[in-house]
């Protein structure tokens, strides 16, 4: 009399497998988010300053250099480890052509991860005399 109790669990362990795949392969067909501000096809080739960042302790420092003719606008984002402490994310600094800048941001203790983000500046380049 225990053979259908077994088969009944074999079954329902046969359909939520099933269905956990199917679930699977739907979240990993959806596209994924995009956070950049412009299409990659609307963004010119030479775009972006170079950034490095450093963390010393609760500390970091973005440094970042234009070596491109359009201006860049730079911004720091630092995630801390402890759960209380602030997550913090810079005003937007501008980076001309040609120029260097430094961006800093803490943490009260330890830093998990800090990154920049770049955004095209909002005033055109402006056209050479010849």
């Amino acid at each position: 009399m225990r053979t259908p109790h077994r088969r009944a669990a074999v079954f329902a362990s046969a359909a939520a497998l099933l269905t956990g795949i199917a679930v699977a392969a739907e979240v990993s067909a959806a596209p994924a988010p995009v956070d950049d501000p412009l299409p990659a096809a609307e963004q010119p080739d030479d775009f972006g300053a170079s950034c490095r960042t450093v963390v010393q302790g609760s500390r970091v420092t973005a440094y970042c250099h234009n070596p491109y003719p359009g201006t860049d606008r730079v911004r720091l984002h630092v995630e801390c480890a402890k759960w209380w402490d602030v997550d913090t994310d810079s005003a937007p600094v501008e980076v001309a052509p040609t120029a260097y800048v430094q961006v800093t941001g803490r943490c009260w203790k330890e830093v998990r991860s800090a990154w920049i983000t770049h955004q095209p500046s909002e005033d055109p380049p402006r056209a050479r005399r010849s």
